[in-house]
């Protein structure tokens, strides 16, 4: 083995370690960092939203951009949670008429499959013994509206913050090169997140529309409960989809125990749908843009989702493609960003590293920016 060959292996291994041990402290710092990633991405989505508004509305004033943002947001997270609870509360008091009909429904099934004796609902709870599972879902909502707070907390001090974050990019990159090349960085990671966003929510609703007529149709209990839940689902990549085509079927079997039909064609109708938005308009509207392999995209959501649970799932595209960047900008790391691109090129047909760029002669130097050119120039 050569010196080059042995120093190319101790980087490597040395990579590998920082990734364990960068890892292993996301998993540790998980109930700090989780409220502060779901803070940011809210963040990112207000203020994508604020510009929006300014290139969409002609003549609309910049500077209410981004209190309209918040509020619309805000009026939009309180419609969600008037949806939720509700159609929750309703959803809730027919599960006590559900218990007769779910009898029904087993007996069936366990006569399909040539059981003699069917066990009824009463004795299925029993076995399940869900008393022992009550403590962990009341934690569970106590730990979701405590991290919820926190979130709003962070997210006002972010908002509240970015007015410094110019002059502090100044301070950081003090040379004009060293400071675009920073920024193009955040444009890129701060775009791919966008685009994502803008495609999931998108494509979510259609999804969500076309299933609440086909709900409807077949007169659904809550359809727009169902609706509003496949919408959200749709954020989590993949397994959204699966959530989304089998619990309604599975209700629907409930709703109508006599026959197997309305689950059928519910099913149907869902995959049908799931299969025209996932196939033919998600890959048009998606194109480039993303540049993940569809096997990092399923890796990242159980990586993500043994890291930081459901919400590491809800946010395990937009993370994998920010470490993309991130990790394509440094030699001792774009062997990462490589393997997660889909075409082997993570920082696109412009992207040169930092380390890769050639030194500036003395000449062609960047000098020293201040925050304004006004300043430089000697003016106030």
């Amino acid at each position: 083995m050569t010196l080059g060959s042995a120093s190319i292996t101790a980087r490597n291994c040395l990579v590998l370690i920082a990734v364990i041990a960068t890892a292993a402290l996301l998993y540790w710092a998980r109930d700090i960092l989780t409220p502060l990633a779901l803070a940011i991405f809210l963040a990112v989505m207000i203020d994508s939203f604020a510009r929006v508004v300014v290139d969409r509305v002609p003549g609309f004033p910049r500077g209410l951009a981004l209190p309209t943002a918040i509020f619309l947001s805000i009026l939009f997270f309180g419609l969600s949670v008037w949806v939720v609870a509700e159609n929750g509360a309703g959803f809730v008091g027919q599960m006590r008429e559900y218990g007769p009909r779910l009898n029904g429904v087993i007996a069936r099934v366990t006569q399909l499959f040539g059981l003699k004796a069917a066990p009824t609902l009463d004795d299925l709870i029993t076995q399940l013994n869900p008393a022992r599972y009550l403590g962990a879902a009341a934690q569970s909502l106590q730990n979701f509206a405590a991290n919820a707070v926190l979130v709003l907390i962070y997210l006002g001090f972010i908002i509240a913050s970015r007015r410094g974050f110019g002059r502090k990019i100044v301070a950081l990159f003090p040379h004009h090169a060293e400071r675009e090349q920073a920024m193009g960085l955040f444009r890129r990671i701060r775009d791919g997140v966008e685009q994502y966003l803008w495609i999931q929510t998108v494509t979510g609703l259609m999804i969500a529309a076309a299933a609440w007529v086909v709900m409807a149709v077949l007169r659904l209990d809550n359809a727009l409960f169902w609706a509003f839940l496949i919408f959200l689902a749709s954020y989590i990549p993949i397994l959204g989809g699966a959530v989304g085509c089998i619990l309604p079927p599975l209700f629907a079997l409930v709703q109508f125990p006599d026959t197997f039909w309305p689950a059928v064609i519910l099913f149907g109708a869902l995959e049908l749908i799931y299969f025209v938005v996932g196939n033919v308009i998600y890959p048009r509207m998606q194109g480039d843009s993303l540049n993940m392999d569809p096997t990092v995209v399923l890796l990242s959501l159980a990586v993500w989702g043994a890291l930081w649970g459901v919400t590491g799932m809800f946010l395990s595209t937009p993370l994998t493609v920010a470490a993309m960047v991130i990790l394509s900008q440094f030699p001792t790391t774009r062997w990462i960003a490589i393997l997660l691109s889909e075409d082997g090129n993570p920082q696109g047909v412009e992207g040169v590293p930092v380390q890769a760029r050639p030194a500036p002669s003395p000449a062609q130097k960047p000098r020293p920016a201040g925050p304004s050119r006004e300043r430089d120039k000697g003016g106030v």
